[in-house]
């Protein structure tokens, strides 16, 4: 009978694998009862065992086999302000959205490129010295983004939908999915990032942590297109309440949050002597925004205290995150959300003329099946002869 082959391994590497896809001991000793033992170097793993492991960590395997734990670095500027291991070690899962998203950048440049596309010329064109309300004016022109036309969407959902569809028209792939692919099983986590923006003369690209609630979804894409025309690349965990320490990001909270609700506009329209917790509602239906946002404001224009905006904001906090969560829509307009619709159709058009194989289309959108690609074609209502 032929003995097992075990794998020698650093101790160390195990170790760093299970931190850094964020799994403590007792959760790996379903599967592999001796995680403890391999830990601490008194036994190793078969190389079946290994495979598996590296599987259930998120972790190619190859490393697996280094002497010490390698140094993962983000490839973006890195904005954000939490604290703790999550900021130290990015999540395996942060760093594949990353990495996808970099590939559909990469593949639309040139795509745009070998279309005769113009770039961009909104990218880099303002600077941070320049005025935050001519910078936030200057974006809203570029993207039609009418407060009156926005006061008439039925809700500040049916808003988010509409300002991704004026980014993408002007040419701005803006993605928002909360899972990694489409692995409902890998959801990510707004705690470690909201959002991030990709600098690309053709090819600028936004990304939206879809399982940040809707509210925070908006003040996170205002927040990245105002990186786009500043011209820097940047990974964020902005909110509304926030005031970083960075200045790039501290700048792009402020424009985020003018062009979503003009503080000129917003101390006209404020009535001091009515309840906060009415205004919050009355505003948010106005400017078809989160009530978060709207506080933020109010505090902004000097209409309340910077005690009565802490404890107003939490509270707000507290209220969201009882509202119930959305159901889940139609598969292939969700795909469409996850990856840019105007990335989708160009994808589909060039897949289907023959230009790009399908084996690159299907890796880049995460999907297996012909017939899925074909069915996301038809509702991106292009007819494949």
């Amino acid at each position: 009978m032929a003995s097992v082959i075990r794998v020698e391994i650093q101790p160390d590497i195990l170790r760093w694998a299970r931190e850094r896809a964020n799994l403590t001991v007792s959760h790996l000793e379903k599967t592999f009862p001796k995680i403890e033992s391999w830990e601490r170097g008194e036994s190793s793993p078969t190389l079946k065992q290994l495979e598996n492991l590296a599987k259930a960590t998120r972790v190619p395997v190859g490393y697996l086999f280094l002497s010490e734990p390698p140094v993962e670095r983000i490839s973006i500027p890195d904005f954000r302000t939490i604290v703790g291991s999550r900021a130290a070690h990015p999540s395996p899962d942060l760093l594949e959205m990353i990495y996808v998203c970099q590939q559909r950048q990469e593949w639309y440049h040139d795509f745009a490129k070998a279309a005769a596309e113009e770039p961009q010329a909104f990218i880099g064109s303002v600077k941070i010295s320049d005025s935050i309300e001519a910078v936030a004016a200057m974006i809203r022109r570029a993207l039609g983004f009418d407060l009156e036309a926005r006061r008439r969407c039925p809700t500040w959902t049916d808003a988010l939908r509409q300002f991704i569809a004026q980014a993408d028209a002007l040419g701005v792939l803006v993605m928002c999915s909360g899972v990694v692919l489409n692995n409902n099983r890998r959801h990510l986590d707004p705690a470690e990032f909201r959002g991030f923006a990709m600098v690309d003369d053709f090819a600028p690209l936004v990304f939206i942590n879809g399982a940040d609630s809707k509210a925070a979804q908006m003040f996170t894409l205002a927040h990245e297109l105002a990186h786009l025309w500043l011209g820097q690349s940047a990974l964020s965990d902005a909110s509304p309440a926030s005031v970083p320490a960075h200045k790039i990001e501290r700048w792009c909270n402020y424009v985020g949050a003018e062009i979503l609700v003009p503080l000129e506009i917003l101390r006209s329209e404020y009535r001091s002597d009515a309840g906060l917790g009415d205004e919050l509602s009355r505003l948010a239906r106005r400017f078809k925004v989160s009530s978060l946002v709207i506080l933020r404001r109010i505090y902004d224009a000097e209409g309340i205290s910077k005690e009565t905006f802490e404890k107003a904001y939490e509270s707000e906090i507290r209220r969201l995150s009882k509202m119930p969560a959305g159901k889940g829509g139609d598969f292939y307009l969700t795909q469409a959300a996850r990856v840019s619709k105007r990335f989708a159709r160009s994808l589909v058009i060039s897949t289907i003329e023959g230009q790009t194989l399908y084996r690159d289309a299907f890796r880049l959108l995460g999907i297996r099946k012909t017939e899925t690609f074909m069915e996301l074609a038809r509702s991106l209502e292009f007819s494949p002869s």
